[in-house]
């Protein structure tokens, strides 16, 4: 479900959203539990092709959770500066909501190989080794974008 800003002049463009998307150091992933109950757990991440990607353990709460509901939320925040004498706050997000699936095969390694570029692209030989030791006992996910949404004050 995608809403209207209630602020449209602080409004991003979505090439502007996906831009501070894929510049993104980590971001936050909302499931809902079997109960109900909301969870938002902090994640590295990289972006191919339009898609989010995120590696994890084989279990755990955001796993449990998204076979219930595959249905998740995404948010990113950039640059930000508190303003005390203004009583503001200069920021930059984006939140986007999508489905996740898991990926498995050329687009897991993929995705693996995208993380590792994100975050240790000066160890890629070494990082390609940690993959293929460690790889199997990971799991990685998509989540395909249904709605993107960028909002800033600069």
């Amino acid at each position: 479900m995608h809403h209207e800003l209630r602020r449209k002049e602080r409004g991003m463009t979505e090439p502007g959203a996906r831009e501070l998307l894929e510049q993104g150091e980590y971001g936050v992933l909302s499931t809902r539990g079997p109960d109900g109950a909301p969870y938002g757990i902090p994640l590295s991440y990289c972006v191919i092709n339009s898609a989010i990607y995120f590696h994890c353990a084989v279990e755990g709460h955001k796993l449990e959770n998204i076979a219930v509901d595959d249905r998740v939320s995404f948010c990113v925040v950039g640059t930000t500066e508190v303003l005390p004498a203004q009583f503001a706050t200069r920021y930059e997000s984006v939140i986007l909501s999508g489905r996740a699936a898991e990926v498995f095969g050329e687009e897991k390694q993929l995705a693996l190989e995208g993380l590792l570029a994100k975050y240790s692209a000066e160890y890629r030989l070494e990082g390609l080794k940690y993959i293929e030791a460690k790889g199997g006992r990971t799991r990685v996910f998509r989540i395909d974008i249904d709605s993107i949404c960028g909002k800033a004050r600069r």
